[in-house]
């Protein structure tokens, strides 16, 4: 349990500050049926009736470069300095499955995330880190999402840890790529089928483990707007439900797991509104359109990123500012989880400093603000409340067109979801460039003599060790039990079987990601990318 910091709440001057906060009587009967309290269906105002009152958000960086052992350095500083959730970023080869000395992928490794080529790498990554003070880790496996999946159950059986006793978060997300990220590997068929065995093996196996996040944030950084990031997230959710009941789950056995992952920007009305929107979409499709009866299962958990493309080259210590509202925003508008970003991302991976500095934004919003210490702080503004029920009814009409399509894959396929994230983002570049809409720093308030602040360069060292440790499992290993684990995976992708019980003998046999990649790709093809 967090400590808020107090129980009795009051302002800094005094005055008394209710927990929850509601209409007067003569409005109730409405607001009880559109709105809620707090920890009411259908969770506008939030998932618990008291906030933030018992445990804060999780607080967490987006945190990998180079090899597994200057990651983990990164992640025990941030450990000392309070962090309590990671995001653990993944190099492009990574993501995409090719290992290190891949000629396809040398260029990349370890620039934008850790290098993880065999199940050697994570037990680095986690060398002397005691899970136990870490309340969540996050990957940004998609398209490896089970590959991934099975690393960190190996990971645990091999270093004699129960694989239930620490949180794992995983991005899973296979089918935001085609349209907003890239990382693609199969097509999205397959991509769907993949994420859909970590939700199974999570469900059947580790029900403790949250075994997706549906993101919409991807498709924000796409250009789309509030709404589109919204719709098409819950477009692909309706999918992984779609895939997961009809493989003998019942939805209250799964989908209380499922984290929606949205990027904050800083337009800060609309934020606050997106995210009460979100909640209320969430319980009403559980409830309405899949049968849940569980309470928990329709109370929409909620992981958001502060910075990405809000961020600015130019004059970047003006990010600093928007990070601090993009985090109050995210606070005020109930979220679970929370990662900012630092000032420089812009420019180059974050220092140590700049990091310490985004923690230290999340911080200042939870223990100085106040804002914690009643639910909902904005419930009942009539900006809000009404910018609420537009962007759900908006929300609302756009996911009836994708279902009238057939559905997020055929709306991948066909290219509607890259056309409408391309229109919207030629739109909002018309604006800026017409001065319609103001960056500051960017657009308007331009200064020529900013002086850039120093950035974190890669070692280039790491590529030579990421490449030495690789070479050293391919030559201390048993070449016929990879051969035959990887044998037993292309047997499970044939016959339609969930790939991770195939995948963790794998693994443990120390099979390079990009050999299992290679192995499934011979059955399930490659992704040809849609042209609009």
């Amino acid at each position: 349990m967090s400590d808020v910091g107090q129980k009795t709440h009051e302002t800094r001057s005094g005055l008394p500050l209710e927990v929850v906060y509601g209409p007067p009587e003569e409005e109730r009967d409405r607001y009880e049926r559109e709105i809620g309290d707090p920890g009411q269906f259908p969770y506008t105002r939030g998932i618990k009736p008291n906030g933030y009152d018992d445990e804060l958000w999780v607080m967490g960086l987006y945190s990998g470069f180079g090899t597994a052992e200057e990651t983990n350095q990164r992640f025990k500083y941030l450990i000392s300095q309070g962090q309590t959730g990671f995001s653990i970023a993944l190099d492009l080869p990574t993501q995409v499955g090719l290992d290190s000395d891949d000629p396809m992928g040398r260029s990349e490794v370890g620039q934008v995330g850790v290098a993880i080529d065999t199940l050697d790498d994570i037990h680095r990554l986690f060398d002397g880190i005691d899970l136990s003070k870490v309340t969540q880790f996050r990957t940004s496996a998609n398209s490896i999402g089970p590959i991934v999946a099975a690393m960190f159950v190996a990971f645990a059986e091999e270093s004699g840890i129960a694989p239930n006793s620490f949180r794992v978060l995983f991005q899973n997300d296979a089918l935001k790529e085609y349209p907003a990220r890239g990382t693609w590997i199969y097509p999205a068929a397959a991509g769907l089928k993949l994420s859909s065995d970590v939700i199974e093996y999570c469900a059947r196996e580790l029900p403790e483990w949250n075994a997706i996040q549906f993101c919409g944030a991807h498709y924000r950084e796409s250009g789309g707007t509030a709404v589109q990031e919204l719709a098409f997230a819950f477009a692909d959710a309706i999918a992984y439900l779609e895939e997961s009941v009809g493989r003998g789950l019942d939805v209250d056995d799964f989908a209380e797991t499922f984290y929606l992952f949205v990027y904050i920007h800083t337009d800060f009305l609309e934020e606050v509104s997106k995210l009460r929107a979100a909640r209320r979409i969430w319980a009403r499709l559980l409830r309405d359109r899949f049968g849940s009866k569980s309470e928990e299962t329709q109370k929409l958990k909620i992981f958001n990123w502060c910075g990405g493309s809000s961020l600015t080259t130019q004059q970047p210590l003006n990010n600093v500012v928007r990070v601090s509202i993009q985090a109050l925003a995210a606070a005020l508008g109930g979220v679970q989880t929370m990662a900012t970003a630092a000032y420089d991302e812009g420019l180059a991976l974050p220092t140590q400093d700049s990091a310490k500095l985004a923690l230290r934004t999340q911080q200042i919003v939870a223990y100085e603000s106040g804002v914690v210490g009643t639910a909902d702080p904005l419930g009942g503004s009539y900006a809000i409340e009404s910018l609420t029920d537009e962007i759900e009814r908006q929300v609302m009409v756009e996911l009836d067109r994708i279902d009238e399509l057939g559905g997020a894959v055929e709306a991948i396929e066909s290219g509607y979801f890259s056309g409408e994230l391309t229109d919207s983002a030629h739109r909002w570049q018309q604006q800026l460039e017409s001065g319609e809409r103001v960056i500051v720093g960017v657009n308007r308030f331009i200064d020529e003599d900013t002086v850039e602040p120093e950035v974190s360069r890669t070692n280039p060292e790491s590529v030579e060790n990421q490449l030495r440790h690789l070479a050293a499992v391919r030559e201390s290993r048993d070449e016929a039990a990879v051969k035959a684990t990887l044998e037993k995976v292309r047997a499970a992708a044939e016959a339609g079987e969930n790939t991770i019980p195939a995948l963790i003998p794998a693994v443990k046999a120390r099979a390079t990601i990009g050999e299992i990649c290679r192995t499934l790709g011979e059955v399930y093809g490659e992704y040809t990318e849609a042209h609009v």
